[in-house]
């Protein structure tokens, strides 16, 4: 069984995390929902990008996941949590009551926003080993 990546992932999924707040913030305009929104990505990147880079133990964990025909290869896994996550981004970004009568006025992101954090969730493992060797100052690496 592979070894569990639990501080890098953490950084990763904080780094990426931080990434989509920084495209919230240009991307909605309703200063209220900003802040709710921003904790609820930051924790879900986290989330993400810890299956993203422990496809072994979370196949291992959730073994209903092995039953779905070609979860088992890395790169597919990666693509569909990135796919959930980039549904789930603009979902729920969308949903959130705005100001003009129940719309969304002001509250969405942006398809490319969402594109980009899903496709650094898929890319995680392979960004560690760029970004390691700049990321010694962080406790435990």
């Amino acid at each position: 069984m592979a070894e569990l990546v639990l501080l890098p992932a953490l950084y990763l999924g904080l780094i990426i995390g931080l990434y989509e707040a920084i495209l919230l913030h240009r991307d909605v305009s309703v200063p209220s929902h900003r802040f709710g929104h921003m904790i609820h990505a930051l924790i879900f990147a986290v989330v993400a990008v810890f299956a993203s880079m422990n496809v072994d133990f979370v196949l291992a964990a959730i073994p209903a996941l092995q039953t779905i025909p070609l979860i088992n290869n890395p790169i597919i896994f990666r693509i569909a949590i990135a796919l959930i996550t980039l549904i789930k981004i603009h979902t729920v970004s969308a949903v959130a009551p705005g100001m003009s009568g129940g719309a969304s006025v002001g509250l969405k992101e942006k398809w490319s926003h969402s594109l980009i954090i899903g496709i650094l969730i898929v890319a995680a493992p392979y960004l560690w080993n760029l970004l390691e060797p700049s990321l010694h100052f962080l406790p435990g690496i």
